[in-house]
């Protein structure tokens, strides 16, 4: 990718052999997916990989990036997720897990506003000179624990978590509107499930969990207990 047109068709590549594979097939989304370039929230080392269908390794050696979640997930996984959870021109979002800040990027192109918490310093530090530059000035990153949310700017029209939790917490549901949704990939290896909940009720949610993926985990969320007798 050497050149604008190699870039290009590789973007268009990633679209049509990814991401509409995988059921992503709002054109709204698809042509954001053009727009927002993937290429420019990619760690330098890394570049080559923008439009491969792997998660990307954001800091340190890769195997503890990936381990600890450090990375960018797949662009299907982001596009799907942005389908789904489907964020409108007035909403107010909030991301836990800011990595890299594309998806934030993809969020604050459809909501009005967008929150991403990170709890990774060099990655909150990233993330927010990456949306910079692209000139993202509805969203905001703060450095913290996203298994707390942040219910002092809640309540949220979408909460998105950016990885995999064991289950999710009643916490971060509580900071949603009544209609609002949230998305999460929920299990343990080796089945997780995407799984998207809307709260219908001040004590009252639905649950659907239309696909199964693998995510790395976020830090801080409640793990099951490993204890054996």
């Amino acid at each position: 990718m050497t050149a604008p047109y190699d870039i290009e068709r590789a973007r268009f590549n990633m679209i049509e052999q990814q991401i509409r594979p995988w059921d992503v097939l709002d054109l709204d989304v698809l042509a954001l997916l053009s727009h927002v370039k993937r290429e420019d929230f990619v760690p330098l080392a890394h570049k080559a990989m923008a439009f491969t269908d792997v998660m990307i390794p954001l800091v340190g050696p890769t195997d503890e990036a990936m381990r600890n979640g450090w990375c960018m997930l797949e662009p299907k996984m982001e596009a799907r997720l942005l389908q789904d959870v489907a964020p409108r021109p007035h909403e107010k979002v909030l991301e836990v897990g800011a990595g890299s800040g594309y998806m934030a990027a993809l969020l604050g192109s459809r909501a009005q506003r967008v929150i991403t918490l990170e709890l990774h310093p060099e990655l909150a530090r990233l993330a927010r000179e990456n949306l910079q530059r692209a000139g993202l000035r509805n969203v905001e990153v703060r450095e913290g624990d996203g298994a707390k949310g942040l219910a002092a700017e809640g309540p949220f029209d979408a909460i998105v978590l950016s990885g995999s939790v064991h289950e999710v917490p009643q916490a971060l549901l509580a900071q949603l509107k009544v209609g609002g949704r949230l998305a999460a990939i929920v299990g343990d290896e080796p089945v997780m499930r995407a799984t998207f909940i809307t709260r219908t009720g001040e004590a009252s949610y639905e649950t659907r969990q239309p696909w199964d993926t693998l995510a790395p985990r976020l830090a801080r969320f409640p793990e099951p207990s490993r204890f054996h007798f």
